[in-house]
């Protein structure tokens, strides 16, 4: 079998296609012998990092006990409790510490598992994965605000000013989670807004956002993700963008034309 060695300009070409903001002078380079986070000295990364796994252990811990409870048929700890717990102890962690990403990327995450992706959305049906089923409109809204407020921080403190720059792999894969969850929460939030409306806190951007902003804000953020390193996300900033969905149907329509009506779509 003959194997083809694509040139990086090939490579670069390909991924044009793939992703039409792809940029090559902005590709990551991750650099192990970097500073695992540019805001943190590695002594005091060391004890920060180490509070936060621990923290990170809790929520493990209970993802398991609730596993169990559920094969089980039984109820005990109390899980969104439990989980509160745990925000509030990454919200201390991150008021001590306020440029350490990590913790931030990690609050946000927590925080969609106690109340979903729809989080931007009033009135919204909380997804089966949600822990909070039940959740008033200034419950949300707040949740919403620190969610989003945390993503765009952690974004913001690690995402390199210049091009060609190098990053440790617990910078990359920071970025990377931060961007995909957002993109996670913007992808939801446009599905719901064909019979919902957006209701969040009137100083963000996205109280102003159309359900095609949101659209192209999911597939950038995707996109972003992948080239941190997500290839789920990668992939997902190709089928999300609406640009390319509008080229792909397009062209659907201009062989249905070619090829008559018999045309498989």
């Amino acid at each position: 079998m003959a194997y083809v060695e694509l040139s990086r300009r090939d490579i670069n070409v390909l991924e044009k296609i793939k992703d039409s903001e792809f940029d090559p002078s902005l590709m990551v380079q991750v650099d192990p012998t970097l500073p695992k986070d540019p805001h943190v000295s590695e002594p005091e990364y060391q004890k920060i990092s180490q509070q936060e796994r621990d923290i990170i252990m809790s929520i493990q811990k209970l993802e398991m006990e609730q596993a169990k409870q559920r094969s089980a048929g039984t109820t005990g700890v109390d899980i969104v409790g439990e989980y509160r717990s745990c925000v509030a102890k990454l919200g201390r962690l991150i008021q001590e510490h306020p440029h350490y990403a990590s913790a931030r990327n990690n609050r946000a995450q927590a925080l969609r598992r106690l109340y979903g992706d729809a989080v931007l959305v009033a009135d919204s049906p909380r997804s089966p994965q949600a822990l909070v089923q039940e959740v008033d409109d200034g419950e949300r809204l707040e949740a919403a605000k620190t969610v989003l407020g945390d993503l765009d921080h952690a974004i913001s403190l690690l995402t390199p000013k210049v091009a060609y720059s190098r990053l440790s792999p617990q910078v990359a894969r920071t970025l990377s989670n931060a961007h995909t969850q957002r993109a996670a929460i913007y992808l939801i939030t446009s599905k719901l807004l064909d019979s919902k409306s957006v209701s969040v806190d009137g100083g963000r951007p996205e109280a102003g956002w159309s359900k095609l902003d949101f659209e192209e804000r999911a597939s950038r953020d995707f996109a972003m993700g992948g080239r941190y390193g997500n290839e789920i996300a990668k992939g997902l900033a190709v089928s999300t963008n609406p640009t390319a969905k509008l080229c792909g149907q397009m062209v659907r329509e201009a062989m249905r034309k070619e090829y008559g009506p018999g045309l498989a779509s």
